[in-house]
């Protein structure tokens, strides 16, 4: 009899730890908040993808996305906040080209393999704008200058290692050699070339579109192969001999190992908020292609092709 019992309460006991152990595997995705880390601080225009992404993405999981800024170290210092949480889909991040432009360099700290993307959401040009009243009439102008007067002109960028940097080097490797001014966070980049602070601003037109609009800042150049309908008089790199693009992209990763029917949810929902009017609306005014979007599989070699990109420009520009 007490043999049997015993019996009984193994059983029992096992039945219970299998249960525990396959408890995560049936909770119910998202049962918590999916907090959003944007390695960059609030007002640019990653924080307001995260923000516009939150709102419309809520309803539709039937959870919060609480937006959380972690600036610092050109996008690392919030990559290394998502890797050092859970795999579990309760956290992804803001991913950006000039973050992925770290893994070109020579010590990356973190490797494509450490994550997984979820989705790509804009791919944009960027430009180089000066004031509206800058004695700098054109990119012609600027050219002529820079060539004449190396490292006197002064551009405003986003940091070192960044794709503004990756393209402010490549273009001295042709002769355009110009002082570097990093601004980390973006409202202070983009009124720096407003207050005479620099001589121009690497930018998307989109996260400057209110000085655009209000005639304080205008392009000079845009850097892609070919001109923008928007900015049908601003010439494109390409057209100038200058084999440069990189363009802009903002994306969604989660740590690698999260599971698949999660990051298959979120890749889902995503390309949900990208079909919504106000997401759509949100691109045009951005100056992104309406195709933007691309899944997580698409995603994930996007990116890999755009570490190649940003490594054949480094070897270019030396």
């Amino acid at each position: 009899m007490t043999s049997i019992k015993g019996a009984v309460a193994l059983a029992g006991a096992l039945a219970a730890a299998f249960c525990a152990s396959i408890a995560p595997a049936q909770e119910k995705y998202p049962s918590r908040p999916v907090q959003i880390i944007v390695p960059w601080g609030p007002g640019g225009g990653a924080d307001q993808l995260a923000r516009l992404t939150a709102k419309l993405a809520e309803p539709m999981l039937g959870t919060s996305f609480p937006v959380v800024n972690t600036p610092g170290a050109t996008g690392a210092t919030g990559m290394e906040k998502l890797l050092t949480d859970q795999a579990d889909g309760y956290s992804m991040a803001i991913y950006i080209a000039d973050t992925n432009a770290l893994l070109a360099g020579p010590k990356p700290r973190w490797k494509l393999s450490d994550i997984q993307p979820v989705a790509v959401m804009m791919q944009v040009p960027s430009f180089l704008f000066v004031a509206q009243n800058s004695p700098i009439k054109d990119w012609a102008q600027f050219e002529k200058e820079a060539k004449a007067k190396p490292k006197t002109l002064k551009v405003a960028t986003l940091g070192y290692g960044s794709v503004d940097d990756m393209t402010m080097q490549y273009l001295a490797s042709k002769g355009i050699q110009i002082v570097e001014v990093p601004y980390a966070k973006p409202s202070e980049r983009y009124v720096s070339v407003i207050g005479g602070h620099v001589d121009a601003l690497y930018e998307q037109a989109g996260d400057v579109r209110q000085f655009i609009n209000n005639k304080q800042i205008r392009p000079i150049i845009i850097f892609g192969k070919e001109r923008l309908p928007a900015f049908k008089d601003v010439p494109c790199s390409y057209e100038l001999g200058y084999k440069i693009a990189l363009p802009q992209f903002r994306s969604y990763v989660v740590k690698a190992g999260t599971p698949k029917d999660r990051v298959k949810l979120l890749s889902d929902t995503l390309q949900k908020v990208s079909a919504n009017p106000e997401f759509q609306k949100f691109l045009e005014e951005n100056y992104s292609a309406k195709d933007s979007f691309l899944p997580a599989d698409k995603a994930e070699t996007y990116l890999a092709a755009q570490v190649d990109d940003m490594k054949e420009a480094m070897v270019k520009k030396q």
